[in-house]
């Protein structure tokens, strides 16, 4: 039963409090000063012991100016010390002290009302009663100055100390919801990066070969309807590349760099790359040893190695479709070095016919991220036109303190 009122007290307070923080503070702080004056004027002057002479209106003088307490706390207090020495003011001037101590200002003037206050309440009135009272009077009369006085600073210090700690879980929760959503951010940043990453690296590497050899067949087939199927479809694969580069565009703009995608190529896989690229192209290796036989290199250099050579074939399919490619792998002890080169375009148009190839569409982002991917591994990678107008690409990359 005693714990049912316990719970229901707690609940009937927790209301009204809610309730009451629901009005406007002024209307709360008026309410509040009109019960701390009528405790003033009760106390001043139902504990009024003698005549009603200047000692009395003195200590009313301290109840009325309460009402600017919140306002004037320093005049305030000063003006409820003659009631408080000479007087009955003592709730007038407790009220006071708490008031300058929750002003905000520095703690020192706190702690200075606060003495001032406790002599008021030290001393009796007339002074001259120290010397005739005894040694356990002065010590209760201390004990009740020193409580008294120290209770309302103490309460108003502490009321400060957490307002400032409320304010500052407040900031630390704000921080923590903006942390998170840059995380979100981050998160959908990298995810975006990462997708414009695999459409340029595999969809627009299929949708390249596809129109390469659309245009192949068009410039080489006998048959009008054939010739005419196959430029729809170069047509439809250079409306598609242009498609995606506008969304590469979007994704990148977004993106926070090159991100990770499981599973991914290796090595292993340059020539099954270099077979189906339709790009006339040959894989070299320094050494003439088979792929198979090379060690396990760390999987990210690896795949930087493959995207760079499916890149750079990509690249001679769209400017310089027939052109010769040779992709040449050399590794040595400290690092591993890769070169795509192709010659200029040599795909004809029928005899009696003006050329039909265009190149295909490109936004420049293939050769940003390959170099993007190599810095990322400590290496570099240089690409620029050759003497015979042909293209050449050239990737190093470090083996030790590869990054992962």
């Amino acid at each position: 039963m005693k714990r049912r009122l316990r719970i229901w007290a707690a609940e009937l307070c927790a209301r009204v409090k809610a309730h009451v923080m629901r009005w406007p503070r002024w209307l709360r702080l008026s309410l509040i000063t009109l019960v701390l004056v009528a405790a003033a004027f009760l106390d001043a002057g139902l504990n009024y012991p003698g005549k009603k002479d200047w000692t009395f209106w003195a200590s009313m003088l301290a109840c009325v100016v309460l009402f600017g307490c919140w306002r004037f706390p320093r005049l305030v207090l000063l003006l409820t010390l003659p009631g408080l020495y000479a007087g009955t003011a003592l709730v007038a001037s407790m009220v006071a002290l708490y008031a300058v101590a929750r002003s905000r200002r520095v703690q020192w003037q706190a702690w200075l009302a606060a003495a001032v206050v406790g002599v008021g309440l030290y001393l009796p009135w007339p002074i001259s009663k120290v010397l005739t009272e005894s040694a356990s009077d002065h010590i209760q009369r201390a004990i009740y100055a020193v409580m008294l006085s120290i209770g309302p600073a103490a309460l108003a210090l502490l009321v400060l100390t957490r307002e400032a700690l409320s304010a500052r879980i407040v900031e630390l929760a704000t921080l923590r919801d903006h942390e998170r959503e840059l995380h979100a951010q981050t998160v959908i940043a990298r995810e975006r990066a990462r997708i414009a990453r695999e459409m340029h690296d595999v969809v627009s590497h299929q949708a390249g070969l596809i129109a390469v050899q659309a245009g192949a067949l068009q410039v080489t087939a006998k048959d009008p309807s054939v010739r005419e199927t196959a430029g729809t479809l170069r047509g439809l694969a250079v409306a598609t590349l242009e498609e995606l580069r506008s969304m590469i565009l979007v994704l990148r703009a977004a993106g926070a760099g090159p991100t990770e995608l499981a599973p991914q190529p290796r090595l292993s896989d340059l020539p099954r790359l270099v077979a189906e690229s339709e790009a006339s192209a040959e894989l070299e290796i320094a050494g003439d040893e088979p792929v198979a036989s090379l060690p396990l290199l760390p999987e990210p250099i690896e795949r930087a190695a493959y995207r760079t050579v499916q890149e750079a074939l990509t690249n001679a399919r769209k400017h310089a479709p027939g052109a010769r490619t040779l992709v040449r792998l050399e590794l040595r002890d400290d690092c591993l070095r890769v070169a795509v080169t192709n010659g200029p375009p040599e795909i004809a148009s029928l005899p009696g016919e003006a050329p039909s190839w265009d190149p295909l569409p490109g936004g420049g982002h293939g050769i940003v991220g390959l170099r993007e991917r190599a810095a990322l591994l400590g290496g570099t990678l240089a690409a620029g036109p050759t003497a015979d107008g042909g293209f050449k690409v050239r990737l190093s990359l470090p083996l030790n303190g590869t990054s992962h």
